[in-house]
């Protein structure tokens, strides 16, 4: 349960808030299982806090800083996370569903099992971040940063990825069917025994990058980018390759 006091010294306002971090710089505030849906807290200094199952529902935390803080099952769905600080911030299970992330910075955030189903993450940074097994349908993430992060067994299914970036990054056994990849950049990627069916991946970067047993049936891949890429046991059934051909067995 939260700390009764710093509990009420949040609810006072930003400056005495703000003072107060400043005076007591290494206390970790504890606001967990707090109710602040539907609240403002713009800006807020809630970094290396913990905010366990904290309740956020449809908070406005337009340009807050929550780095490092655990927000371990939180329920953040429908916030304003707009230009957020959210580095190495711990998401573990939260539930994050129709959030809005455009800018923010989830860089080396921890996600495993967190649900993302449709948030806005345009721009967003979650390069190095852990997506293991997240939920993210339908999620938009054009120009989005997921390099070197481990998206391994995550569900993308139908999400946007417009000219994301996966530099090295785990997508192994990840749903990514029916998800638009237009030219994102998977160079070194782990793309082993993914599930591309439907993906629409014209123009992407795949060089070098590891399809060993993925499911790219009826998957575009126009203009793609295969060199040096490993496709052993990749099916390919209906796939449009490179070059336009498809792929018959």
């Amino acid at each position: 349960m939260a700390n009764p006091q710093h509990l009420a010294l949040l609810k006072k306002g930003a400056v005495s808030w703000i003072e107060w971090r400043n005076l007591n710089p290494n206390i970790e505030p504890d606001l967990s299982e707090a109710n602040f849906a539907q609240a403002n807290l713009r800006g807020a200094q809630l970094g290396r806090s913990n905010l366990f199952k904290i309740d956020l529902f449809n908070a406005k935390l337009i340009a807050a800083n929550f780095a490092e803080s655990n927000l371990s099952l939180a329920n953040l769905a429908g916030s304003q996370l707009l230009e957020t600080n959210l580095i190495k911030a711990n998401l573990t299970g939260a539930n994050l569903r129709n959030a809005d992330f455009m800018g923010a910075d989830l860089s080396g955030a921890n996600l495993i099992g967190a649900d993302l189903s449709a948030a806005n993450l345009q721009q967003t940074d979650l390069g190095d971040a852990n997506l293991i097994g997240a939920v993210m349908f339908r999620v938009n993430a054009i120009g989005a940063n997921l390099n070197n992060a481990n998206l391994s067994q995550a569900n993308l299914n139908q999400a946007e990825l417009i000219e994301a970036h996966f530099y090295a990054a785990n997508l192994s056994k990840a749903n990514l069917g029916e998800a638009h990849f237009t030219a994102a950049y998977f160079f070194r990627a782990n793309l082993s025994f993914a599930l591309l069916s439907g993906a629409d991946l014209r123009w992407a970067n795949l060089a070098k990058a590891d399809l060993r047993g993925a499911n790219l049936t009826g998957a575009n891949l126009r203009g793609a980018n295969l060199a040096g890429a490993n496709l052993d046991k990749a099916h390919l059934n209906g796939t449009i390759m490179p070059d336009g051909s498809i792929v018959s067995t």
